[in-house]
């Protein structure tokens, strides 16, 4: 067991991987990262899945058989991304167990394309829930304007979700109430309120590499200073709303029917500057009841040299520092307003190129097998 990772996890942050393919499935990595790395979880996107089925050689059988039954390439996406997951859930069962279901979670996202369709995307959220068929399952819903009322469906439904895309605190706000709103409907219908779990998914470096180019083309010393600050704060903010949530009277009287804190969720904790330490995003933000999902370079480097200091995020002095380091950058002429619009739609941008890309290469795959058979 690797005692860096163990000390992170006993912090109580749960490491999760975001990573997944089926490559790590058959070869026994994954197992390893749970007994060796303290890894407690899995992310995915169509970033991850459309890199894994490059690697053609691991998927070409499910893909032939696919081919062969003339299922559509969207289809087919779907039952690639869910064999992989659910295999993944299986792997996590006693992780699951062991922590009343809070952890041993594995994601998988709807279409990036749906992220501006709410009907859409709770039609797809509830097939691709019924397609993996895992209790321990998460399905990521995008925190957009139209995902908003689908967190709340999904959540209403029964459906555990993984929010993503979360870049502002105003944004952040309007996702708890969607996830509260969603368990009060859920109670009214009858649905035990203790089998529906969810992460906030608040992405960190993307805002550091937005703010920083803008800190960088103001070029003033006090603009300087606040370089690699600005998603740490961010961060630090959010999970003090949390703090604030959980002491509300609404989340009082969920949580005596059973139901489970919408933990925070550091995404992006990969970092992007080279200036910066490798575990910047890792160090800064350890706090109990949340999750961090890395890339395996980001964990192998903790694993490595990274640190635990105690808790660096909550508490009211915490909150005040950082609100400190957001009134400095508005300061300087920093818009946050527009920094985290930018982000969010250049993360949907992102998603479904990913998922173009994911389509197009299973697509081409069953073209292949199609024509060899």
């Amino acid at each position: 067991m690797n005692e860096r990772l163990k000390a992170l996890a006993d912090a109580g942050v749960s490491i999760w991987l975001d990573d997944l393919s089926r490559e790590r499935l058959t070869s026994g990595d994954l197992v390893q990262l749970i007994k060796e790395q303290s890894v407690v979880g899995v992310t995915t996107n169509p970033t991850i899945f459309a890199s894994a089925l490059s690697d053609g050689e691991a998927y070409a059988e499910q893909v032939a058989e696919l081919a062969a039954a003339g299922t559509k390439t969207q289809e087919a996406v779907h039952a690639i991304m869910a064999d992989d997951v659910r295999e993944a859930c299986d792997l996590f069962t006693e992780v699951n167990k062991a922590t009343g279901g809070v952890d041993g979670r594995v994601s998988i996202e709807v279409d990036a394309q749906l992220a501006n369709d709410t009907d859409a995307t709770i039609t797809q959220a509830k097939m691709l829930w019924e397609l993996v068929d895992r209790p321990n399952a998460f399905v990521k819903i995008p925190a957009t304007e139209a995902g908003l009322p689908a967190i709340t469906a999904a959540t209403a439904a029964g459906i555990s979700v993984n929010v993503t895309l979360i870049f502002s605190l105003e944004r952040y706000q309007a996702v708890i109430d969607a996830y509260l709103t969603g368990l009060e409907e859920a109670a009214a219908a009858g649905i035990d309120l203790s089998t529906i779990h969810s992460v906030a998914s608040f992405f960190v470096s993307r805002v550091d590499a937005e703010v920083d180019k803008r800190l960088d083309e103001i070029g003033t010393p006090e603009a300087a200073e606040l370089k690699g600050k600005a998603a740490i704060a961010n961060a630090r903010l959010a999970y003090h709303a949390f703090a604030e949530t959980v002491a509300t009277e609404r989340w009082q009287a969920l949580a005596a029917q059973g139901a489970n804190t919408q933990r925070p969720l550091w995404a992006s904790t990969g970092v992007k500057n080279p200036d910066y330490p490798d575990t910047l995003y890792v160090t800064e933000l350890v706090v109990a009841d949340t999750v961090n999902t890395m890339p395996e370079k980001t964990m192998d480097a903790f694993g490595d040299h990274g640190e635990v200091h105690g808790d660096k995020v909550s508490g009211d002095d915490v909150a005040a520092q950082a609100r400190q380091v957001m009134d400095a950058l508005a300061g300087v002429g920093i818009d946050f307003d527009d920094v985290v619009l930018v982000l969010e739609q250049e993360g949907v941008e992102k998603f479904v190129k990913s998922g173009e890309e994911l389509t197009a290469t299973v697509e081409s795959a069953m073209s292949g097998s199609a024509g060899k058979a």
